[in-house]
């Protein structure tokens, strides 16, 4: 089949690690938006193959005009990007009892995805389910999100713990489980206060809840690295910054220094 000079790539005598196509299962990326208004998301389009979905980072919608956010979700989806909340903001509605509106809001708005955290505010294991639950029933693709957003209560979790979590919420529904990292990815999960991964902890949970169940937040490029030469390069990714999205296929496709002639 020909292609056309619109689709066409630059260079694309280079031959290149092939992946697969969206709508994907696997490989894909989350990019955690900071209020990137009209103009930015215009400006991501061209990354567009290569991004599944953009998570409105924590509650920052809530201080955004609804117009714009409507325009925003509309101009990402029109263009095959999947758009989720950020698990803070739900959290907050839990915490103010006004779930039914949150879910309600979020699919006049537009939104395809739900996450379902409890980094922020204390959710009990049963509250956290029966969001997932409900999530899903209305039709919502639920990603959940284990682990703190305050590193010394991180800290209080064991492995156990994590993977009984993650294992609670796929069975209530969850499609994929978040392994906590914020936007900074140093001193939480599977990052030591270096921002280096703890690659036994993150083998240990991809075996018990096994890979294709997870999504790693990895904000900075070495993790983004280390995790694809560890797992490959259909690792699920998050939290990756939009100015990022590109850089990050590169090291997936091998045509980048750090991952060029290693997968």
């Amino acid at each position: 089949m020909n292609t056309s000079h619109t689709d066409r790539k630059a260079f694309d005598f280079i031959d290149i690690l092939a992946r697969s196509e969206k709508p994907r299962s696997r490989g894909l990326t989350m990019v955690l938006d900071k209020a990137v208004g009209l103009c930015g998301v215009e400006d991501l389009l061209q990354a567009a193959p290569y991004l599944d979905i953009i998570k409105l980072g924590w509650a920052t919608p809530r201080l955004i005009p609804e117009h714009s956010l409507r325009k925003k979700i509309e101009l990402l989806r029109e263009n095959g990007i999947n758009v989720g909340n950020g698990g803070t903001l739900l959290e907050i509605a839990w915490q103010q009892n006004k779930t039914g509106a949150f879910f309600k809001y979020c699919r006049d708005i537009g939104l395809t995805h739900i996450e379902v955290s409890n980094g922020v505010v204390e959710i009990p294991a049963e509250a956290k389910a029966a969001l997932i639950r409900t999530a899903s029933e209305q039709g919502f693709f639920v990603m959940s999100e284990v682990g703190k957003k305050d590193p010394a209560a991180d800290r209080l979790l064991s492995l156990k713990d994590r993977v009984l979590e993650a294992k609670r919420d796929l069975a209530a529904g969850a499609h994929y489980v978040i392994i906590e990292a914020r936007e900074g990815g140093r001193n939480l999960g599977i990052y030591d206060e270096r921002g280096t991964l703890k690659e036994d902890m993150a083998r240990y949970l991809a075996e018990e809840i096994g890979l294709e169940n997870l999504m790693f937040e990895a904000p900075e490029k070495n993790q983004q690295a280390e995790l694809i030469l560890l797992f490959g390069p259909d690792v699920n990714l998050g939290n990756i910054r939009t100015e990022d999205i590109i850089p990050l296929e590169t090291l997936r496709r091998g045509i980048r220094g750090d991952t060029c002639g290693k997968l």
